[in-house]
């Protein structure tokens, strides 16, 4: 699970650099804005069943490689 999700994320924030920076803030890196957050949320309900509202968690709780691991792990 965890490979096929850092492939998800790798692709929606069109860098190669999140497998080794898991802990970077993806927003501050200019990795991720508004618009790529949502289609990742779409691509982990479409791709794990996964249902995380955009409004359900703040920015904070999900603006790095390891935080969106640990969300998504927890509603597994």
């Amino acid at each position: 699970m965890e490979e096929r999700l850092l492939a998800l994320i790798a692709e929606v924030c069109d860098s190669d650099d999140i497998y080794e920076r898991r802990d970077i803030d993806l927003f501050e890196a200019g990795l991720l804005d508004s618009m790529a957050a949502i289609d990742l949320l779409v691509s982990i309900e479409d791709e794990f069943g996964v249902v995380i509202a955009p409004t359900e968690l703040a920015r904070e709780e999900m603006n790095s490689v390891n935080k969106v691991l640990a969300r998504v792990q927890e509603r597994l």
